[in-house]
């Protein structure tokens, strides 16, 4: 037997399955074509989410802080999955491996602590960040005042 006919005896499960599965696609779409309703009613294209008619535009602005937050959430969830990895392999990494995850988690440490300085993870509006100020003072004094004649 020569190279190409071994090739093509190794490749041959798989454009069965390959066969096979674009049979069933195109099965699938041409029977939903066939039996599906092509009536055009006023509300066939309107929006329709758990029961309940949506109402205004699904258009509207939602805040940065909430990408980067989500952004960073996503950056430090993959953090853990290489934590894992090193953890299911840890006696075979030794005190090599064991250094590098010490290097690694300190790269995290102080790319939060960066972030948690430059105000990354503050979630107040500007609004919020100015009525904070108008109450703490400078010191971290409380500038509230307490009602007269009490305790």
């Amino acid at each position: 037997m020569d190279s190409a006919t071994q090739m093509l005896d190794a490749l041959r499960p798989f454009l069965i399955y390959f066969a096979l599965v674009m049979l069933v696609v195109i099965a699938m779409l041409g029977i939903s074509y066939f039996l599906g309703q092509r009536a055009s009613r006023p509300s066939k294209n309107t929006p329709y989410e758990s029961g309940i008619v949506s109402v205004g535009s699904a258009h509207f602005r939602i805040s940065v802080h909430f990408y980067i937050t989500a952004i960073l959430f996503i950056i430090f969830d993959l953090e853990v999955v290489f934590l894992f990895a090193w953890a299911v392999a840890v006696r075979e990494n030794g005190w090599a491996g064991f250094i590098e995850i010490l290097v690694f988690i300190s790269i995290l440490s102080v790319a939060l602590f960066y972030l948690w300085r430059i105000g990354a993870l503050d979630w107040r509006t500007q609004t919020q960040k100015r009525q904070l100020r108008g109450v703490h003072g400078p010191g971290g004094v409380t500038n509230i005042k307490k009602p007269q004649g009490g305790l």
